[in-house]
């Protein structure tokens, strides 16, 4: 039975995205080897904005309407 891919954490996928912008900023690497780092920064990039996605809409306002806490969903937008 395959094992199942265990998925990176936000900040480890930060990290890591963190990384391959200094080595890209640092000239050193090769052009085949820049692509490839700018392929897997994309992914990353990607991988970090679903994450930080799933969490937006995990957060709710608590609010106390009549005497009773209840949720309502977290509002991105200004008003």
């Amino acid at each position: 039975m395959p094992r199942k891919k265990k998925t990176p954490d936000f900040e480890q996928s930060l990290a890591d995205l963190e990384s391959l912008v200094t080595q890209m900023e640092q000239g050193d690497l090769t052009l085949e080897a820049s692509l490839n780092a700018f392929e897997e920064g994309i992914k990353l990039t990607r991988e970090c904005q679903t994450m930080l996605d799933q969490a937006e809409q995990k957060v709710h306002i608590l609010t106390t309407q009549s005497g009773e806490l209840k949720t309502e969903p977290f509002n991105t937008e200004q008003e």
